[in-house]
């Protein structure tokens, strides 16, 4: 599977324009710099060794669809524009795969929107789905870079007439976060089985988003 890379002057550009990035670039690629959304999708990629099940996965199945080329499968309890019958899991207590079914397992940017709790469910079926010697890949923002965004987002499409908070179109729902601490996250991931947990920042983001890989033992 080939991975979307940028060129390192895009990368550049994309380091040196982030705080106008964050701002108003936060779905579509555009001005010729990368957007939030892309840029994160392409880091995970990175990450990503086979088939893949990218749990929350939003409008249009987009990171298995555009990053994954389509090996894989993606969920979500919300049917979000884009997505079909397949892709839209009511109850995510149990995921509609058999055992050791995916290489690779991604929660983008939504595990503190998993109702807390569900969380250890959702990781333990992660952890059920992944092949011996899979990974699961979850990204989560700096505690005050994810709220400031969180609310960039909310005024950007209240005065611009956007539609990028896919939070307002679907609801907070009172387990829900802005986001998780790191213990967190490598506590949960733990408890769930996994282990050789480590963490990457996003190096064009200013290090301000990052992801934690995990493995479920061979």
């Amino acid at each position: 599977m080939a991975v979307k890379t940028r060129a390192r002057t895009q990368k550049l550009k994309d380091f040196i324009f982030f705080p106008l990035r964050a701002i108003t670039l936060h779905d579509n690629d555009r001005w010729g710099l990368t957007s939030l959304a892309s840029e994160r999708f392409e880091y995970v990629a990175q990450e990503v060794i086979g088939d893949c099940l990218d749990v929350g996965c939003g409008k249009n199945n987009r990171f298995i669809v555009e990053y994954c080329e389509g090996h894989g499968q993606g969920i979500d309890v919300y049917p979000y524009e884009g997505l079909s019958e397949e892709n839209i899991v009511r109850d995510m207590s149990r995921f509609p795969f058999k055992n050791a079914f995916f290489d690779s397992v991604t929660f983008i940017a939504n595990l503190n929107h998993v109702p807390r709790s569900l969380r250890d469910i959702e990781l333990q079926e992660a952890f059920r789905c992944l092949r011996p010697g899979g990974n699961i890949i979850v990204t989560m923002g700096n505690p005050l870079a994810e709220i400031l965004v969180h609310k960039v987002v909310y005024w950007h499409d209240r005065f611009l007439g956007t539609n990028y908070d896919m939070d307002a179109e679907r609801g907070m729902g009172e387990e829900e976060e802005y986001y998780l601490m790191d213990s967190e996250i490598v506590k949960r991931l733990s408890l769930a089985g996994f282990n050789n947990i480590t963490k990457k920042y996003f190096l064009t983001q200013w290090c301000l988003n990052h992801l934690f890989v995990a493995w479920k033992p061979k």
